[in-house]
């Protein structure tokens, strides 16, 4: 049965002006956050040593010229004239990337011990209610947490239809990320524990005539893309299949493409043929086979990984938890003291499953199949699924790059999929994820050389989203 929200239109309303009203709250309250330029005024960074997200030769003592909210010109220090009135920071011996771009988390849920109900179970110490209410409320600071954190672009790859409001507020206001939204989840599978409530995250869909209906409902928010969630179907079969083809043919009908989160190659492989645009994950027991991966890449698919979501589930129900220091410095303090819930609840309430293991940092497949893509030519998008259990929104992409590379990528490569091929997941890889005379400025200003470890992406001196300057440290001194 097709469970569909009713979405009041004045409850959306609402929404959105209450979220705008705290925001612009928080905006006037912190007068110094933002160095704003104002419309056709001049910025220019002197003399950094610029990474510029195409993969190719770093760029030494180069000066970016800013204009507005683009980037004018850029070229060797000595050779560009800055404009007298230009504002300037002094980039020596600083490194600038593009903007990083985190291509999958989802805005409902917070990254605490009770954002998966379906995973574990505990409603009955906090409803689940309360947790979708709180983590709509704090959407004004989760923004602020991810441009602290140097990401000026998200997608939401499924969520309430809420999420809508989301991408409308952060088109609005200066302090936010770019943000692309998928809308509700199309679930063959889906968890009773996420059905419930006017507005829920996923839709169970069974059949072409549901698909379509589901799609009817979604198209009109305009999506950025539709995302089906293919999670443990088996055994894969046509009726299966049909419904996800007549969802794929209304997307496309529409004009929009399509994501699919799937947890094996064999179900890859039947979405793949039926013409996705987007791969999520898709290990289960096996790799990619030589005829998968020519089929993706002659598809034009993008491949988004997550290695750090499931290395934090290992490590939050393996009870070895490891908080970063930049995690401690901008997660939802709430959500990061929540996982030490599993210590203190009753024995009754946690399930047997939770229990202290090894840990073990990094899934040997998922790690192989990466690489089999990279190998490949398969386009590559960094995606931290932020927002699951111990994935918090912000720090969460930083750690899904060290694992990239430590699974084999080089840091190039890794700050490759976190820019540019970002971009190309959101559908906007002609204005972000390079640094180039006409993108859009969205640049972040480094401490320390990302090449030389990659975990030098968290030394972030300054954020620059659509030509304004951000300092993360008074960004964070104003969260709660």
């Amino acid at each position: 049965m097709l469970t569909l929200p009713v979405v009041a239109f004045w409850h959306r309303v609402v929404l959105v002006a209450v979220l705008s009203l705290v925001l612009m709250g928080l905006l006037a309250a912190m007068p110094g956050a933002a160095t704003g330029q104002v419309p056709g005024r001049w910025l220019a960074i002197v003399g950094a040593t610029v990474i510029d997200g195409t993969g190719g030769p770093v760029r030494p003592n180069t000066t970016i010229l800013i204009q507005g909210s683009e980037i004018a010109a850029l070229g060797p220090a000595d050779d560009m004239q800055v404009p007298a009135e230009a504002t300037v920071i002094d980039g020596a011996g600083k490194w600038v990337i593009p903007g990083l771009i985190d291509a999958q988390i989802h805005f409902f849920q917070s990254g605490g011990l009770y954002a998966r109900p379906d995973l574990i179970d505990l409603r009955h110490v906090r409803p689940y209610e309360d947790e979708l209410v709180q983590a709509r409320e704090r959407v004004p600071e989760t923004f602020a947490r991810y441009i602290a954190s140097g990401i000026t672009g998200v997608i939401d790859q499924g969520g309430p239809f809420w999420t809508f409001d989301v991408r409308a507020l952060a088109a609005r206001i200066p302090r936010a990320p770019r943000v692309a939204v998928s809308g509700t989840l199309l679930a063959g599978n889906a968890p009773a524990e996420l059905l419930g409530g006017d507005d829920p995250p996923l839709l169970q869909v069974t059949t072409p005539e549901q698909a379509a209906e589901a799609a009817s409902r979604l198209l009109p928010y305009e999506p950025d893309l539709i995302k089906l969630w293919l999670v443990d179907v088996a055994p894969w079969d046509d009726d299966e299949l049909a419904w996800v083809g007549a969802a794929i043919d209304a997307a496309r009908a529409a004009g929009k493409r399509v994501a699919a989160h799937v947890t094996s190659p064999a179900v890859a492989a039947a979405v793949v043929a039926e013409g996705i645009d987007i791969l999520i994950h898709a290990v289960g027991d096996d790799t990619f086979d030589d005829a998968l991966l020519e089929n993706i890449r002659n598809g034009g698919i993008i491949y988004i990984t997550g290695l750090a979501v499931d290395e934090r589930y290992r490590q939050v129900f393996g009870r070895h938890l490891q908080i970063t220091e930049m995690e401690r410095r901008i997660a939802d303090p709430d959500a990061l003291a929540s996982l030490d819930d599993l210590a203190s609840l009753p024995p009754q309430d946690v399930p047997s499953w939770v229990r202290p293991r090894d840990p073990r940092p990094l899934d040997p497949l998922a790690a192989e199949t990466m690489l089999r893509v990279r190998d490949a030519g398969i386009t590559i998008a960094a995606g931290s699924a932020a927002g699951n259990i111990g994935s918090f929104h912000g720090p969460a992409l930083h750690r899904e790059l060290e694992l990239m590379v430590k699974a084999g990528l080089s840091p190039m490569e890794a700050l490759v999929a976190a820019t540019r091929g970002g971009a190309a997941a959101m559908g906007r890889h002609d204005e972000l994820g390079t640094v180039a005379a006409g993108r859009l400025a969205d640049l972040v200003i480094l401490d320390a050389d990302p090449l030389s470890d990659i975990a030098s992406t968290r030394s972030i001196h300054r954020v620059i989203k659509a030509g304004l300057v951000y300092d993360p440290t008074e960004i964070l001194a104003d969260l709660p």
